[in-house]
């Protein structure tokens, strides 16, 4: 949550320092001053590389951003230095093992069966509790372990729709991740009588205005259009008792900082819930400064590098032969769905007219679509019309089709974060998956990257064997 001071927090970064002026000063003033935060992207080498082993067998929190410093302190807040002490972490926060044991309202619990949820994941079993009972939440857990159910479930408790009006917002960095976020939220609450609506851009802002003065219960959104929604005052906050951060570390860190500000300046006394599978150290200590007393869910070192995905390269000889031998592998092997993410919208258009010549049906999904064409894109995948979904990094997060059980990236990504973000879009809540990198051995830039994936997330990246498929097959 926002903080009532005026001091300023300095983070130290491995080439650079970033002081970013605390968002309290707004507060204090009443919301008045000019004085923004300043936010300074430091780009990927802000980070510093590597990832610490765990120092025992029972530290659960050892080393909660991606990455930190090697410590034996169990808790991220003491790796940082915070002096917090009293603050629970992942070790310390109880545990449930059934959702039945969690309080919940039945009609939530109808809502979370019927979702298909059956036994609750590790980020469920120590995140939604917390959350129901209004803390301020760090909730960092794997891709495709439930990270959205938990945050969704514990804030759906909170809820009394008894009353009109919005209790919830959910921020989300893309228009894609918002709109599936309102599907998760309105299954759940399906019994509950929840009204939810997603405000995004790229849809009419006159009919989304109109959508926000009927009081729904719970809004999903996008930083931008939002804050345009507050200051038009088509969204009322007065009633707003939840706020959201999904992927808080683009949110925080990728130009949305100002838009974010904004929102928590308009509801100070929410209760604060930051998520994401990333978090980078400057985003971190960021995200301890802003909450208030947070319960801290963090994920084991030793599952960062998503254990059931089983990650491989292969050396292609050039960049020219990549689409040779992509085509081998689509003409050797059988796979339900798979994704293939590319760095551009003109390297994926490239792609999906060669596959289209070989007689691959494919789609295709960038940035540069419009809304209405990217929410067909994802639902012809979805319902199975094709089997490869052609990408670029606007998939890349939270974006969850279950049947996807290989991710190609013809392009290693720029940030070596979106990786782990890239190869989660399979193995999905404990399935099994298959990550392939497609590299020109020639190339040193290539090489030096794949190793630095290795090494930072302190997993191997094998050359391809010739039986990778039968786990998935």
């Amino acid at each position: 949550m926002v903080p009532t001071t005026t001091e300023k927090l300095t983070i130290e970064m491995t080439t650079t320092t970033a002081v970013l002026d605390e968002w309290g000063d707004v507060v204090a003033n009443g919301g008045n001053t000019t004085d923004a935060a300043r936010h300074h992207s430091t780009g990927s080498g802000g980070d510093i590389p590597g990832l610490p082993a765990p120092t025992t067998a029972t530290t659960a929190t050892t080393a909660a951003t991606t990455p930190m410093p090697t410590t034996t302190s169990a808790s991220p807040a003491a790796a940082e230095g915070d002096g917090d002490g009293g603050v629970p972490t992942g070790s310390e926060v109880e545990s449930f093992e059934d959702f039945e044991a969690m309080g919940l309202k039945q009609d939530l619990l109808r809502g979370i069966f019927g979702y298909g949820l059956e036994k609750p994941s590790a980020v469920q079993k120590k995140g939604i509790v917390p959350t129901a009972a209004g803390r301020d939440m760090l909730m960092q857990a794997q891709a495709g372990t439930g990270k959205t159910a938990a945050f969704s479930i514990g804030m759906l408790e909170q809820l009394d729709t008894s009353r009109p009006g919005t209790q919830a917002l959910i921020l989300s960095p893309t228009r894609d991740l918002a709109l599936q976020t309102e599907r998760v939220v309105a299954c759940l609450g399906d019994y509950l009588n929840v009204s939810v609506h997603a405000s995004i851009g790229g849809r009419s802002g006159r009919e989304d205005s109109q959508a926000l003065r009927q009081g729904p219960h719970v809004v999903t959104g996008t930083p931008g259009r939002v804050v345009d929604n507050i200051e038009r005052g088509s969204l009322d906050t007065r009633g707003i008792r939840t706020l959201i951060l999904d992927e808080v570390d683009v949110m925080l860190d990728e130009g949305f900082v100002e838009a974010v500000k904004q929102v928590t300046q308009a509801m100070p006394d929410a209760q604060l819930v930051c998520v994401s599978a990333t978090f980078p150290q400057s985003v971190f200590a960021l995200c301890c400064d802003i909450l208030r007393d947070p319960v801290k869910i963090v994920v084991p070192v030793e599952e960062l590098s998503l254990a059931g995905i089983a990650q491989y390269y292969i050396d292609c000889g050039s960049r020219e032969a990549k689409i040779d031998v992509l085509l081998d592998l689509y003409g050797s092997m059988s796979t339900a769905q798979s994704v293939v993410f590319c760095n551009s919208r003109r390297s994926a258009m490239q792609l999906a007219d060669e596959m289209d010549r070989a007689d691959h049906t494919v789609s295709v999904i960038h940035g540069e679509l419009l809304q209405d064409e990217r929410d067909q894109v994802i639902a012809e995948f979805t319902q199975g019309a094709s089997r490869v979904l052609i990408a670029t990094d606007v998939f890349a997060r939270g974006m969850d089709v279950q049947q996807v059980s290989l991710v190609i990236n013809v392009e290693l990504p720029h940030d070596r974060e979106n990786y782990i973000h890239r190869i989660g879009r399979c193995g999905r809540q404990g399935r099994k998956g298959v990550a392939i990198n497609l590299i020109d051995g020639n190339s040193r830039g290539e090489i030096a990257k794949l190793q630095e994936l290795e090494r930072f997330y302190s997993a191997p990246i094998e050359e391809m064997p010739e039986n990778a498929f039968e786990s998935i097959t």
